[in-house]
């Protein structure tokens, strides 16, 4: 686990449903978590933890301790992943779209939707696309901080971008440019500090720059 700032830490772990084929060793074998202590606060962000990675546990374990209590946020119904475990040793709650809920057996859970109230901490959930998509990025204020799902990756170039899983044609990426791109420009108003991603590595310090480029740029198409 690393602290990317103060009080903002990021783990990795091999995505559950991954394999090997075309892309071996490619793209999407690992994905990324955030946990954020705000204040006495503990957020984690779409939690994967294997059950053998005793070293995470125990980083997630000091980081519970420090805090007097401990939510867990998601931003798509499938990045569910590890949260029924967490909640369950830390007696947490688990926060985010409805969809969460079909994937929880007993853990607690409360939704956190785009115009609703603000969560633990304040986080808040934002809506995008046109229609509508089932992921909502999450705002965190304690840090400055936007955590997206799949929506946004950061490339193997080092490049925030869209992630476009389907084929590479002209009508898709008119569909992200006149449709897509800007639902994403009240996210960049917020002026994020950092740009949390599930897959690839983190826009640290300069994450309005970076997002505001997303924006402007096609999208990158590659499948999951």
């Amino acid at each position: 686990m690393n602290e990317l700032a103060r009080g903002l830490y990021r783990w990795a772990a091999r995505h559950p449903e991954w394999h090997p084929g075309a892309h071996a060793g490619d793209f999407g074998a690992e994905v990324g978590s955030y946990a954020a202590l705000a204040g006495d606060e503990l957020l984690l962000i779409d939690p994967l933890v294997a059950e053998d990675d005793t070293s995470t546990l125990e980083a997630l374990d000091t980081l519970h301790g420090a805090a007097t209590d401990t939510s867990i946020l998601i931003t798509i119904g499938y990045h569910a992943r590890s949260a029924e475990a967490l909640a369950a040793r830390y007696g947490a709650t688990v926060f985010g779209p409805p969809q969460v809920a079909r994937r929880l057996e007993r853990a607690r859970f409360a939704p956190l939707e785009p115009g609703g109230a603000p969560g633990p901490a304040g986080v808040v959930a934002h809506a995008i696309g046109k229609p509508r998509r089932g992921e909502t990025p999450l705002w965190l204020p304690s840090h400055r901080a936007l955590a997206f799902g799949d929506a946004l990756v950061v490339t193997p170039a080092g490049e925030l971008r869209m992630w476009a899983q389907d084929q590479d044609e002209p009508k898709r990426r008119a569909f992200y440019r006149e449709r897509f791109a800007p639902t994403l420009a009240p996210l960049a108003a917020l002026e994020p500090a950092h740009v949390l991603v599930t897959h690839g590595e983190p826009v640290l310090g300069d994450g309005a720059r970076a997002l505001r480029a997303a924006i402007a740029a096609d999208p990158w198409f590659r499948a999951g």
